[in-house]
């Protein structure tokens, strides 16, 4: 067990990665073993990370604490001088209630600082060999959620969002499929749109269905997944019609950096 310090502590936020405790950043790694206590995010953090960490350090499960139980453990910390590593999965900025973290932080006049991670939507990309921006089918990414529990302003709406025909990314939501499906099918999406839905991207037991907005909802229920899952629509996974060349690579095209050539 460390030794108790006498200066006043910090907290740093970072990004787990989607799993796979290879995807975390060599910083966060380093974090992790140099802290002095960890808050990590339940089951949605590789265990294997938490290795990571001197012995003796405690690792306090934030699973089943609120958010006053998690900041109240932050200032035991801080005010032992120790450094506190919050560990969230993914990237911290995306779906990981850090704000309301801040404001207590900032209230408390603690200092802290954020580490990114690996979202899950690029470890799904990934899982599928697959690249949002595809010239001539799309230079959009839209990530999003449906509305749950958690709800999403109207503005948001799927249906909407839908209207953009971008590639989209859709978190926390595979356990109403058939909603999503509705959804996209309601903003313009054909049923013909490819989808895909990979849980656990990057984790040992990932899981991948391909499918179309006509065939997707029958599959995730066949396969019984119901949490821990992205969804991914639009061409780019499937472009039917074709892709333009990047252009970035074109011989014939000139950039800073190298003199194009002729057709």
């Amino acid at each position: 067990m460390s030794q108790k310090k006498t200066s006043q502590g910090q907290v740093i936020f970072v990004g787990a990665g989607p799993g796979d405790p290879e995807l975390i950043t060599l910083k966060g790694a380093r974090a992790i073993e140099g802290a002095d206590r960890v808050i990590y995010a339940g089951s949605l953090v590789n265990p294997e990370l938490l290795g990571m960490c001197r012995p003796g350090v405690p690792c306090h499960d934030s699973a089943h604490l609120t958010l006053e139980e998690v900041v109240a453990l932050m200032l035991e910390g801080t005010n032992n001088g120790e450094t506190v590593v919050r560990l969230h999965t993914g990237d911290p900025s995306m779906y990981g209630a850090i704000k309301e973290q801040f404001e207590y932080l900032d209230k408390q006049e603690i200092p802290y600082s954020v580490i990114p991670g690996v979202s899950s939507v690029f470890a799904a990309a990934a899982a599928v060999k697959r690249e949002f921006t595809l010239p001539d089918i799309s230079q959009t990414l839209i990530l999003t959620r449906l509305a749950g529990r958690t709800p999403v302003p109207e503005r948001e709406a799927l249906s909407k969002l839908a209207q953009h025909q971008a590639s989209m990314a859709i978190f926390l939501s595979v356990q109403d499929m058939g909603t999503v499906v509705k959804e996209l099918l309601d903003g313009g999406y054909p049923a013909s749109t490819p989808i895909a839905v990979i849980a656990k991207a990057s984790w040992p037991d990932e899981e991948i269905l391909l499918g179309t907005l006509e065939t997707i909802v029958e599959k995730v229920k066949g396969a019984g997944i119901r949490k821990q899952a992205q969804i991914l629509v639009g061409d780019f996974l499937d472009p039917a019609k074709g892709y333009a060349r990047s252009k970035l690579y074109d011989p014939t095209f000139t950039h800073e950096y190298r003199q194009g050539t002729d057709k």
